[in-house]
């Protein structure tokens, strides 16, 4: 992979403005994966002893990523979800493949980001981070892009209940690094961070399965947990907080 045109916004991971993003599905033969089969297999059911609700189901995941004119165009291949699981536990051993992802991120009208703390059911239970999921063929059009923006749009609404604004920016950063590429598009809503919280605990409360626990604020760098949050996360915050 290569991408061009970063800044650092803090240690291990580039931050990319981006004003367009495209991604399509390719064939990729995963040799990783291949000469891992019984390891993933182990890793799996090692998880679903944890958290049995697990589904093994195709997802995407990202084997090139180019930048040009602030353009970013991403190749996806379809893997089975013990694959996806095993590689990130593994610690990403592959570095022609990566976790790629978009997610909304949602700014308050009093400057503060809010966030989400995934459910006890869930693979990553406890973490905080945007609202957001692996794309899968859910998110697959019929010429074989695959809809990032359309993906973030749609996990954004399920988890926190709300519709973006007719007005949202449509610009994007990439954040790349420990073998992600996260896609983020921050939106700013007409509501503080208090309010905008309370709208989000109060859908969770209306699912039958919520995937996030609850929400929580960030408003300057003190809040940054670098023992729950992703390290995409904590760049993020680094950038938006920079003192």
């Amino acid at each position: 992979m290569s991408i061009d045109g970063s800044s650092l916004p803090a240690p291990g991971f580039t931050l990319t403005p981006l004003t367009r993003i495209a991604a399509r599905l390719v064939p990729y033969e995963w040799v990783w994966a291949r000469d891992n089969e019984a390891s993933i297999e182990r890793n799996w059911q090692r998880r679903l002893e944890a958290t049995p609700e697990l589904f093994d189901g195709p997802v995407y995941l990202a084997s090139g990523c180019a930048i040009e004119d602030g353009a970013c165009e991403a190749a996806f291949f379809e893997v089975r979800y013990s694959r996806f699981i095993a590689f990130r536990d593994a610690g990403v051993p592959d570095a022609l493949v990566a976790n790629a992802f978009a997610a909304i991120v949602p700014l308050s009208a009093d400057g503060a980001v809010v966030l989400g703390v995934m459910g006890a059911q869930t693979a990553n239970a406890g973490q905080i981070y945007f609202p957001c999921g692996t794309p899968d063929p859910g998110d697959r059009r019929d010429d074989d892009t695959v809809d990032l923006a359309g993906s973030a749009e749609r996990e954004f609404l399920e988890e926190t209940g709300l519709s973006l604004p007719e007005d949202a920016a449509g610009d994007w950063v990439l954040l790349r690094g420990d073998g992600q590429l996260a896609f983020l598009r921050p939106v700013r809503f007409d509501l503080d961070a208090e309010s905008l919280k309370a709208r989000i605990d109060a859908h969770r409360g209306e699912e039958a399965e919520p995937e996030l626990a609850h929400s929580v604020i960030a408003r300057s760098r003190a809040d940054i947990d670098a023992a729950r949050m992703p390290g995409f996360v904590q760049a993020y915050l680094a950038s938006v907080f920079p003192d």
